[in-house]
C-alpha cells in the first residue's frame, strides 16, 4: 500500500516509517518540521529498504494538504502530526487547539474530497484523565486534565462523527502511554526541541553533560516511592503497532480504540536507575513542585490489542534505556541542523 505518514519525520512517526518501508509499503511523508529536522528523513532514507518520498506542508495549509492526494495513489493515512508537550499545552492552550484541531480538519477534509477513507490516529492516554482505577480500558470514561490531551480527545471525536455520518470511513484510535527508546541503530531517536518536555530524554541529556541535572516533578503522589507512575513503552514496539492497526482498517469499518503499552507501570525514579544501568553514569537529580496537568498514575490494559490487532509489545525497561542511550550517546545534540 501507499501510506502517507503525517509528521513521519518526528520520533514516533519516524520509527513507524522505518516498520513500512520493512513490511513493503510505500511511504509520503508529510512534515513541516515543527518537532524535527530535515537530518531524520536522510537517515530515515538509510534505514528504510524501499523509497520514501517527502513533502513539506503544513496541514493547517488547505489548500497544500489537499495537494498531498493528488497523482499520489495514497491508500491510507497514519496520523501523527500535531503538538505534543502536557507542560506547554497548559501555558499556550489555544496555540495547541489551532494547531493540532485545525490541520486534523484540513486532512479530513482532504482524504473525503479524494475518497480516502482509512485513517489511524495517533492518540493518547492522556484523553483518560486521572483514571479511577488501574490498568486503564479502552471502555473507561474519558476526562482529559489537560489541553494536550483535550485536542486528542475532540479529535477522536469528530473521527467518531466522521463515521457515524458515512460508513466508509475506517479509523483505528491508538492511544498510547509513553513511549521512549529508540532504533537499536542508534541513527533516529528522540530529539526535543529546547529543553526536553518528557522525562527520558531529559534524563539522557543529563546522562551525556547537556544538562547539569533532572528535574523530579513531585515525590508526594501516593505511589510506592511518591514519584509518578507511568506506562513506558519501546518506540519500535510502538511503530509495529500501526502496521497491525492497518491491517485492521482494511476489514473493519467504523472506529476501533485500542491502548498501546505494556501493561506495566514504572516510577521515575526506577527509570533513573535503569538509564543509570544502561549508560554506566550517575543520573543527578532533584525533587520539585509537581507539574501541572500531571497525574499520580497511569499503566495500560493491552489485552485488546493483544486480541484483536494481535499485538503485544516485546521490549523491556532495560531494553528501552539501552537504545535511547544507543541514540543519544551518538547524537549528545540531537540531530544537526
Amino acid at each position: 500500500m501507499k501510506i502517507l505518514v503525517t509528521g513521519g519525520t518526528g520520533y514516533i512517526g519516524s520509527h513507524t516509517v522505518v516498520e513500512l518501508s520493512e513490511a513493503g509499503h510505500d511511504v509520503l511523508i508529510a512534515d513541516n518540521y515543527s518537532n524535527s529536522k530535515p537530518e531524520a528523513l536522510r537517515r530515515l532514507r538509510m534505514l528504510c529498504p524501499g523509497r520514501v518520498d517527502f513533502s513539506f506542508c503544513d496541514l493547517r495549509d488547505k489548500a497544500a494538504t489537499q495537494a498531498l492526494f493528488k497523482g499520489t495513489g495514497i491508500d491510507a493515512v497514519i496520523h501523527f502530526a500535531g503538538l505534543k508537550a502536557v507542560g506547554e499545552s497548559v501555558a499556550m492552550p489555544l496555540k495547541y487547539y489551532e494547531n493540532n484541531l485545525f490541520s486534523s480538519i484540513n486532512l479530513l477534509e482532504a482524504m473525503e474530497k479524494s475518497g480516502v477513507k482509512k485513517l489511524v490516529f495517533s492518540s493518547s492516554a492522556t484523553v483518560y484523565g486521572n483514571p479511577k482505577s488501574l490498568p486503564i480500558r479502552e471502555d473507561f470514561p474519558v476526562s482529559t486534565t489537560n489541553p494536550y490531551g483535550s485536542t486528542k480527545r475532540m479529535i477522536e471525536e469528530i473521527m467518531g462523527d466522521a463515521a457515524k455520518a458515512d460508513p466508509e470511513w475506517s479509523f483505528v484510535l491508538l492511544r498510547y502511554f509513553n513511549p521512549i527508546g529508540a532504533h537499536p541503530t542508534g541513527l533516529i531517536g528522540e530529539d526535543p526541541n529546547g529543553i526536553p518536555n518528557n522525562l527520558v530524554p531529559f534524563i539522557a541529556k543529563v546522562a551525556c553533560g547537556r544538562l547539569e541535572k533532572l528535574r523530579v516533578f513531585g515525590n508526594d503522589y501516593d505511589t510506592p516511592d511518591g514519584t509518578g507512575v507511568r506506562d513506558y513503552i519501546h518506540v519500535v514496539d510502538l511503530a509495529k503497532g500501526h502496521l497491525s492497526a492497518l491491517d485492521r482498517l482494511a476489514a473493519h469499518p467504523g472506529v476501533s480504540t485500542y491502548n498501546l503499552g505494556t501493561g506495566k507501570g514504572y516510577s521515575v525514579l526506577e527509570v533513573i536507575s535503569a538509564y543509570e544501568r544502561a549508560c554506566g553514569r550517575v543520573i543527578p537529580y532533584e525533587i520539585v513542585g509537581r507539574r501541572s496537568g500531571d497525574i499520580a498514575a497511569c499503566w495500560a490494559d493491552p489485552a485488546l490489542a493483544a486480541s484483536e490487532l494481535s499485538w503485544r509489545a516485546q521490549l523491556g525497561l532495560d531494553e528501552m534505556c539501552r537504545d535511547s542511550w544507543a541514540f543519544q550517546s551518538r547524537n549528545p545534540d540531537g540531530y544537526p541542523d
